[in-house]
Formats: C-alpha cells, sequence, structure tokens
C-alpha cells in the first residue's frame, strides 16, 4: 500500500475561487449567503442561497467549450484545471493511462434540465439545447473532466448525494494506495440553484427561512439553527503516490490517510438519531488508516445546520471518538458558504488539508449559542493549532455516510 499525497486544490466557491482565495474566505470568517437573485424565489418559503457570483466560464475554459458544458460541468472542469495547476502538473499527462477521475454530485446536471424542459414548453422540441442529454447524466462531471485533460483512466461519477464529494476523494485515495492509478483529481460539483430544483427542498422544509437576515441563516451547532441555506460550488484534489510526489519535487500540501463509509438504512432525509452508522463510517476511515481515536486533533463536521444533524453528528462522534470527542477542537464551515450538497466534502477536505497546512482551525461562523444537546469542543473563532491528524464527515439524504481522515503534511 502506497502513501498518499494531496499535491494540489482547485475550487470555485462563494467565498473564494482558487486555494488562495477560498482560504482567505474561511479566515475572514465572514458568510457569503444572500437573498437569491439568480432567478425569483417569492413562491417558496426559503428565498436565500450562497451563490457564486464572480465565476465567469470564459476565465476558466475556452469559449466554444465553456458554451457546450452546463454550470455542473463548469464547475468540474474548472476546479480541475485550477487543482492541476496548483500541483505543477503538466496537461495533459504524460501517463493519462495512469490518471484517473472521481467526481462526486448529488443533482448533476438537474438544473440544466429544469431550464431546458421551460425551453421546451415554451418552444418545442427544436428550443431544447443539443448538449442536454450529455448534460444532465451524473457522469458528466468525470467525463468533461477526462476529456478537457487527455485523462484515460477511470473517469467516476457518483450520486451519492451529500456524502458525493468525500466519498469520490475516499475512493480515488484507495485506487491510488493500491496502485490502480497513479494520479488521481478527485472532488465534487453542484450547481442546484434553479427554480424547481431549489423549491424541491425549500417545499419540504428542510431550508433555513431566515430570510430578513440571509447573513446569520447558516448556523451550524447553533441552538437557534432552522434549516441548511443551499449553496452551489466545486472543489478537486490532486492525489498521488507520495514517492512519486517527491521525485518530482512536488508541494506536498497534506496526505489522505483514511476513508470510511457506511449507511444509515433508516430513512431518506433524516439520519439515525443514534448516530451508530455514522460512527461506524468514522471508525472504519480510522481502521483504514491504521490509527486509534485518541490521534484525532481536530473535526471539520458535516454540519449542515439542521435541528436533526447536528445532535446525532454528535452522538456519532463520542460514539467514534470516545472519552476524549468533547475536548476535540471541531468546527462546521458551512456558516460561511452554505450547502453545496455533493460538493461539500470536497470544499470541506479542501480546507482542512489548508488548515493542517497553516496550523490554523477555522471558526463556526454564526454560532452564537451551542445547542446545549453537542457536547463537542465547537470553534466559534478561528484558532491557532497544529495538530497532524484531522477527521472530515459527510451525511447526505438516504442516509449516506463518508469519512476521511487526513495528516499534516
Amino acid at each position: 500500500m502506497r502513501r498518499v499525497a494531496v499535491t494540489g486544490i482547485g475550487a470555485v466557491t462563494p467565498i473564494g475561487t482558487g486555494a488562495k482565495d477560498l482560504w482567505a474566505g474561511v479566515l475572514a470568517n465572514r458568510s457569503a449567503v444572500r437573498e437569491i437573485d439568480r432567478f425569483d424565489p417569492s413562491p417558496f418559503p426559503s428565498r436565500i442561497a450562497a451563490q457564486v457570483d464572480d465565476f465567469r466560464p470564459a476565465d476558466h475554459l475556452d469559449a466554444k467549450r465553456a458554451r457546450r458544458l452546463d454550470r455542473f460541468s463548469q464547475l468540474s472542469v474548472a476546479s480541475a484545471r485550477m487543482a492541476v495547476e496548483d500541483a505543477g502538473l503538466a496537461a495533459p499527462m504524460s501517463t493519462p493511462e495512469r490518471v484517473g477521475v472521481w467526481i462526486g454530485s448529488a443533482l448533476g446536471g438537474v438544473a440544466f434540465g429544469e431550464e431546458q424542459h421551460a425551453a421546451y414548453v415554451a418552444g418545442g422540441v427544436r428550443a431544447v439545447a443539443p448538449t442536454l442529454a450529455t448534460a444532465v447524466f451524473g457522469g458528466a462531471g468525470a467525463s468533461n473532466v477526462s476529456i478537457d485533460l487527455g485523462i484515460r483512466g477511470p473517469a467516476v461519477g457518483n450520486a451519492n448525494s451529500c456524502a458525493s464529494g468525500t466519498m469520490a476523494i475516499g475512493q480515488a485515495f484507495h485506487a491510488v494506495r493500491s496502485g490502480i492509478v497513479d494520479v488521481a483529481l478527485a472532488g465534487g460539483a453542484e450547481a442546484p440553484l434553479a427554480p424547481l430544483t431549489f423549491g424541491a427542498f425549500a417545499m419540504i422544509r428542510v431550508l433555513s427561512q431566515r430570510n430578513d437576515d440571509p447573513a446569520t441563516a447558516s448556523r451550524p451547532f447553533d441552538v437557534d439553527r432552522d434549516g441548511f441555506v443551499m449553496g452551489e460550488g466545486a472543489a478537486v484534489l490532486v492525489l498521488e503516490a507520495w514517492e512519486a510526489a517527491g521525485a518530482r519535487g512536488a508541494r506536498i500540501l497534506g496526505e489522505v490517510v483514511g476513508f470510511g463509509a457506511s449507511t444509515d438504512a433508516y430513512h431518506l432525509t433524516a439520519p439515525l438519531p443514534s448516530g451508530e452508522a455514522a460512527a461506524a463510517a468514522v471508525s472504519s476511515a480510522l481502521a483504514d488508516a491504521g490509527l486509534a481515536a485518541t490521534d484525532i486533533g481536530y473535526v471539520n463536521a458535516h454540519a449542515s445546520s439542521t435541528q436533526l444533524n447536528e445532535v446525532a453528528e454528535a452522538r456519532a462522534l463520542h460514539l467514534a471518538l470516545g472519552a476524549g470527542a468533547a475536548q476535540v477542537p471541531t468546527s462546521g464551515t458551512k456558516g460561511l458558504y452554505g450547502h453545496a450538497l455533493g460538493a461539500s466534502g470536497a470544499i470541506e477536505a479542501a480546507i482542512t488539508l489548508m488548515a493542517l497546512r497553516d496550523g490554523v482551525l477555522p471558526g463556526t461562523c454564526n454560532l452564537d449559542r451551542l445547542d446545549p444537546e453537542v457536547d463537542l469542543n465547537v470553534l466559534s473563532e478561528p484558532m491557532t493549532a497544529t495538530p497532524d491528524l484531522a477527521l472530515s464527515t459527510s451525511f447526505g439524504f438516504g442516509g449516506m455516510n463518508a469519512a476521511l481522515i487526513l495528516r499534516r503534511a
């Protein structure tokens, strides 16, 4: 089994594009959530989101390519390109058959499909974009990244709800570690801000209705949280076999050392209240890394800002990490950029790696009063610390649970 280094980060998020600006947005500890202006949200009880307002596809892709891709694939390709550049890799790769792509997304190109359905209703079949069929399937992100960068190894798309990005990184990590590929581009992308796609979540009342004060609406672990805030974005990591990365003189940002996954088998939208299945994912990641629970020095929690998640997650962390769970510094960073569904885990893995690298643990934006049912050491402001090992968790609809263990370089 080979060690697996992280050598590049690419990201498009509401708080910053590129690794440097994403990290600056984390340190600023200010929410990017505001009233939606992408479409008219007035029919819905929730009218706020974390939009990426400064993403211009032409800044990252040639004009023809940008026009042929929907927003989900644009975000995937742009983040992958930035990650490859950050890693100092050449594109196309010198051995493309030894490189793979893993991109997770809860919804893929569904929002684009919604847009094209409206065009069909208004103008008939001739009004529909000819790229519809190749845009809406879940593997479009991974496929377009492989085409764009000339990658010929596995190209895998998963749709494991809000755990998708973490699942993608974990599966890519195992592929590099076992020698299936030497390099992997792994992460998540999500572009869900379209009326019906957004409204589907609003109608089941899982979204915050703090419309009068959007900047405080996403409040992980806070006693007054009332639902998650939908966001959009993408993040991609470059994973490489450690020795090969060192041989080419790569800057190593951190190391992936463990991955675990499980399923609640309980409910499509509510987590298993006991946290047992989520704890099993964390314990599996620790076993995969050959580590003890006491080795974890920081947790970047899923912390979606829903009433049910944070309590179940706290129970899961106590089950998995034991008596010391209440002392481990923990933060929930979705207060900054909302919940980008399948992209969230990838964004949070990137943030966790940069936190370990720089010795600064993120705060939890909008945490005014910790929920008394959450017995965790939740940071409200960024804190200087240099743990060697961190846990990043992701939990999603359908009871999907995933956990990564990351090590400081």
